[in-house]
């Protein structure tokens, strides 16, 4: 399978990179091929809702690193989202890219069919911390025709290597075997 992996954390050596890193590295052993963004790392800015999607022959009229990313959502057979939580909510370092999947509905691309997972952590001990960002992103699957295959909720980590001491990385490993 051709793997997405889209990730919003800023934190390089942070908890949900960490996941994210075992989440690729058992993808490519099952030989999968993935390709990974790092949308906090990269400029992407939010959806105009112009409606000229496409209409420059890229996904966003606004030309920005979502246009980068967006042929490789087009052609993976999964889509994997990776995040830390922010305020119980998507991080704004990724939700530019999850707005702009606009552009795929208005420019009549063929997006449905296509496998979805999500990656999650945050620093509360309650895992419904997390549904700001789960709910959205199985919405958005559904409107897309996507299946959700897997998502790893992490709770209780902050501080960079947090992780560690769960068994989130494990479980990030094991969502490779569900696709």
């Amino acid at each position: 399978m051709k793997i997405t992996v889209i990730t919003g954390s800023p934190r390089k050596n942070g908890n949900s990179f960490a996941m994210t890193k075992a989440f690729i590295d058992e993808a490519e052993r099952l030989g999968h091929t993935v390709k990974r963004f790092d949308a906090a790392f990269m400029k992407i800015g939010g959806c105009h809702a112009c409606q000229t999607c496409y209409k420059t022959g890229k996904a966003c009229s606004f030309d920005d690193d979502f246009n980068i990313i967006a042929p490789h959502i087009l052609e993976a057979d999964a889509i994997v989202f990776t995040m830390p939580t922010y305020w119980y909510s998507i991080p704004a370092q990724i939700k530019g890219v999850i707005d702009r999947m606009f552009s795929f509905v208005v420019g009549g691309k063929k997006i449905d069919g296509k496998k979805c997972g999500l990656i999650v952590c945050c620093e509360e001990d309650d895992i419904s911390v997390m549904d700001g960002i789960r709910m959205p992103i199985e919405r958005s699957a559904s409107l897309m025709k996507w299946e959700i295959f897997g998502e790893v909720l992490q709770s209780g980590v902050l501080e960079e290597g947090d992780i560690n001491k769960t068994d989130g990385c494990k479980r990030a490993e094991e969502l490779a075997h569900k696709l």
